[in-house]
């Protein structure tokens, strides 16, 4: 599905790294050109899994796009003829040697396009980039099938969904298969060597922490003659819980895996609060602000606020501070000095790019990683802070992943189906079953 509007993630997140050349790839890939052909299939054609799969084609030699699917037919249509176009003109994907071999029977559209490219027989790569809604029922398909799965964050809308991902975590691990997240922070250089010195006692023990993801209002899309009411709330996707989980969830994720990853753990409770003023029918029925306390082991708490209005103060970043002073993650920085140099920053690998690499070169190596555990704990996370504000209550982890609360049965969908007719949560009244 395509994302629109004036601000995305790619726009927000690009830092030195994320702008570098895309020519810093580790030399031993260069040597496996002749090992193991990477065969993706691409699920979901709009701006984020055409730009994925271009990604990948920088990020390795022997990578061959060979199959695209979207529930538009015109998304899945502009995919394959994007895709063509790199082929022939990137320079890049043509010193690495990738190709995209799309002819017209591998682009599929439709309701069931995902299990068509899933289970297409050359396809050995996935990459999930629909909206969140649809996540584990993708995840669960591919992990079933047998492949190797890279998956756009959140990875998920409720509980039952992340009870899914978490079970497609262990046949992964069973099966040996690779998975890596879009949560490309994991993947940046910046970002990990600041997090390192976290880690190894730079600051001392963590007490607490605060995260942001505050921006104007994103986007909406008006509705075109014909469609049914599915059609429709897939096309504007990103104002509906039921498949984007909340602007909480489908953006703010990546801030409070941040902080997950410097706690080196899920926390254990959420009290949060929200509301929205936006009236507007296009806009759906998610909020527009979020403000949440997390509270980890040992009693330590931290604060995470998420906005969408336009005219205010924004940031989107990332700051811990323990018993021997302050990082602010997002800036790279360890007691107000820089964590690494900055030359290092501005020469890094594009994490977008580097994400697939890390994945390509541990399936080739044989040790194939598994991200999947850390970004369904992640987007837990992420849900809580949303039932929190939704429900005015405090939400225990238990709670959250034990929850039975579905949106909709997304593996059941059909065209002219009549769908629940949303409403705005009312803290206090809207209940976590």
């Amino acid at each position: 599905m395509a994302r629109s509007g004036s601000l995305n993630r790619r726009s927000v997140l690009k830092t030195g790294a994320a702008a570098a050349a895309l020519s810093a790839l580790p030399a031993s890939l260069y040597a496996t050109a002749s090992e193991k052909p990477i065969r993706v299939g691409l699920v979901g054609c709009g701006g984020r899994g055409t730009g994925a799969a271009h990604n990948v084609l920088h990020a390795a030699p022997n990578v061959t796009v060979v199959a695209v699917g979207d529930a538009f037919e015109g998304q899945a249509k502009g995919c394959q003829s994007r895709l063509n176009d790199i082929a022939k003109n990137d320079a890049k994907v043509k010193e690495l040697g990738n190709k995209v071999n799309l002819p017209d029977g591998s682009v599929f559209w439709g309701l069931d396009a995902y299990k068509k490219v899933i289970n297409h027989p050359d396809v050995d790569y996935v990459i999930l980039a629909t909206p969140p809604g649809f996540r584990p029922l993708h995840i669960t398909e591919a992990v079933n099938a047998g492949k190797n799965v890279f998956t756009e964050k959140p990875v998920g809308v409720d509980g039952p969904g992340i009870r899914a991902v978490l079970k497609a975590f262990e046949v992964a691990n069973e099966k040996k298969l690779g998975t890596a997240a879009g949560t490309q922070r994991r993947h940046q250089k910046a970002y990990i060597e600041t997090i390192k010195q976290i880690h190894d006692g730079a600051i001392g023990e963590l007490v607490t922490g605060r995260v942001y993801w505050n921006q104007g209002i994103l986007w909406s899309r008006p509705r075109k003659e014909g469609m049914t009411d599915l059609q429709y709330q897939m096309w504007n996707w990103y104002n509906y819980s039921w498949i984007c989980g909340d602007h909480i969830v489908e953006q703010h994720v990546h801030n409070l895996d941040v902080l997950n990853w410097c706690f080196r753990e899920h926390p254990k409770a959420v009290v949060a609060m929200g509301g929205r003023s936006r009236n507007k029918p296009e806009y759906g029925h998610i909020f527009d602000f979020f403000s949440a306390q997390i509270e980890y082991s040992g009693d330590r708490h931290c604060i995470s606020m998420a906005r969408q209005i336009s005219n205010c103060w924004n940031s989107v970043t990332e700051y811990v501070s323990g018993t021997k002073g302050n990082s602010h993650v997002g800036g790279f920085t360890i007691n107000g000095k820089p964590a690494l140099d900055r030359a290092a920053v501005r020469n890094a690998s594009d994490p977008y790019v580097q994400e697939h690499t890390d994945l390509i070169e541990s399936i080739r190596k044989g040790q194939p990683i598994n991200e999947l555990k850390t970004v369904a704990e992640s987007t837990l996370t992420a849900i809580m802070v949303r039932e929190s504000a939704y429900t005015g209550q405090r939400i225990t982890w238990e709670q959250a992943l034990a929850s039975n609360k579905v949106y909709l049965d997304v593996a059941n969908l059909s065209d002219n189906m009549v769908l629940p007719e949303w409403k705005v949560a009312v803290p206090g009244t809207t209940q976590l079953s």
